[in-house]
């Protein structure tokens, strides 16, 4: 089993659909990845050898921004915007979509379950 960023990947899929369950590796940056290291996109991860293993985790580690560093500067940013009280900020505070959506229906995602209105039958 190969575990590469603290992540265990799946030994019976494609090594660029693997590499996709790292936080942070999409399938664009697997298949740069592995054309980087000059793995065939038909191997399995139970096919890699170690060494292939360890190119890829230190390929990973120099290049990328991965797991729980990329989670902490997403989370930092979104702190930094709640804390400077601008537009994004206040929308993240208050649980409402953020990127310009309408809320007067749907957006239900982001603001939960509907709440009854007393009083609104008509």
């Amino acid at each position: 089993m190969a575990r590469i960023a603290g992540v265990n990947l799946p030994t019976a899929k494609r090594v660029e659909v693997a590499l996709t369950y790292i936080h942070g590796i999409g399938p664009s940056k697997a298949k740069e990845i592995t054309g980087k290291l000059g793995i065939e996109a038909a191997r399995r991860v139970n096919q890699l050898t170690d060494s292939e293993v360890l190119k890829i985790r230190e390929a990973i580690d120099a290049d990328y921004m991965v797991e729980g560093d990329l989670r902490r500067e997403v989370a930092m940013n979104i702190k930094r915007l709640m804390d400077l009280g601008c537009y994004r900020g206040l929308r993240h505070r208050k649980g409402l979509p953020v990127r310009g959506q309408r809320t007067h229906t749907n957006a239900r995602t982001r603001k939960g379950p509907a709440k009854a209105i007393a009083g609104k039958k008509k």
